[in-house]
């Protein structure tokens, strides 16, 4: 029996499917895939059973030689500041987590991404607040949890992106 396999022949497993959805997401609101295009891979990518598979679904938007590589396992210590970019932004809206993007963001592309997720997470809640006049108020005990969620998140050196929010900060 033979027992090697091709890469592409390999079962992908739920975090595979999960990073190439939150690439998808990204990619749809680039402007690079319509909406429907959008759906019809979504779907794909969430049934994939191969690399191969996703591999197709990722096969016009993988990243270009221009782009940063991916970095290693983030350290202790950007691990807290970025969970403390979560956590801040419940006390002061998307101020705290808007100095800690500028000053630690610079030496963390970990730091970074998380400060920018909360700054457009605390953005988003605000406008929603702004535009129903008060009523999206009811929003911030909510966002304790979110905020919590996603500080646990950065705490163990995992990405977290909130679902369903304006990313006017990249």
């Amino acid at each position: 029996m033979d027992s090697t396999f091709a890469t592409g022949d390999l079962r992908v497993s739920d975090a595979e499917r999960e990073q190439v959805v939150a690439r998808l997401q990204d990619a749809y609101a680039e402007g690079r895939l319509e909406h429907a295009e959008f759906d019809m891979r979504m779907h794909l990518a969430m049934t994939a059973k191969t690399r191969s598979d996703l591999a197709t679904v990722m096969r016009d938007l993988t990243p270009g030689p221009g782009l940063p590589e991916a970095e290693g396992e983030p350290t202790g210590e950007e691990r807290v500041v970025a969970a403390l970019a979560h956590f801040t932004g419940v006390l002061t809206l998307f101020v705290a987590p808007l100095v800690l993007m500028l000053v630690c963001g610079r030496k963390s592309q970990y730091v970074r991404r998380h400060a920018a997720e909360a700054v457009n997470f605390q953005l988003t809640v605000l406008a929603v607040t702004v535009l129903t006049f008060g009523v999206g108020a009811m929003l911030y005990s909510i966002t304790w949890v979110v905020a919590g969620v996603a500080a646990v998140h950065a705490l163990v050196g995992r990405p977290f992106r909130h679902p369903w929010i304006l990313r006017p900060v990249k």
